[in-house]
């Protein structure tokens, strides 16, 4: 049976580092979570900027549920892991767990977590979408209060602390995928 491993994490945590890692380097099939926002953005002529996510996210998932991403991003995972191994970048909600968990009991959760500081100090910087401290944090309250995204990473199957460098970071990563 093909591999199907979930990465998540808070905004800025690491999470496409992983994602990237096992598609480029292991041949991994991804399925970006956060890409439904920016299609479903687009066919609407929604400009997209961080206020208009967070908006059209909050309502996506009001309108159709806190399960509405993995709905719709089930077809497509369901396909790619009959042949591939899969990851998926930015699982959000409790509920998007459960369904998938649900449709694949293989499922495996990696959570990155990195402290807050330098968590927000990397966002600043970040050549995609950047956020000073206060979009970072808040964004981090909106995403726990309003899309249920703290249960995926308290309740992951393993852990990468993410504070140091990329070598420690990618290490670690390895022995979770050996363990996998």
């Amino acid at each position: 049976m093909n591999k199907i491993i979930a990465i998540v994490g808070m905004c800025g945590s690491g999470k496409s580092i992983a994602s990237e890692y096992l598609e480029k380097e292991l041949g991994y099939q991804k399925v970006y979570f956060g890409g439904v926002i920016y299609e479903k953005m687009k066919e609407e002529n929604i400009e997209i900027t961080p206020e208009s996510q967070k908006i059209y996210r909050e309502n996506l998932r009001k309108k159709y549920g806190m399960g509405a991403v993995a709905e719709i991003l089930l077809p497509k995972i369901k396909e790619l892991s009959k042949e591939n191994n899969v990851v998926l970048d930015g699982l959000y909600s409790w509920d998007e767990l459960k369904i998938l968990k649900k449709e694949f009991p293989n499922l495996n959760t990696i959570s990155i977590v990195v402290d807050k500081k330098i968590r927000y100090d990397r966002l600043k910087i970040r050549p995609d979408r950047p956020f000073n401290n206060q979009e970072s944090r808040d964004r981090d309250i909106s995403e726990i209060e309003n899309i249920a995204k703290a249960g995926p990473i308290a309740y992951a199957d393993y852990y990468i602390f993410n504070n140091g460098t990329i070598e420690e970071y990618i290490t670690r990563l390895n022995e979770i995928l050996k363990q996998i």
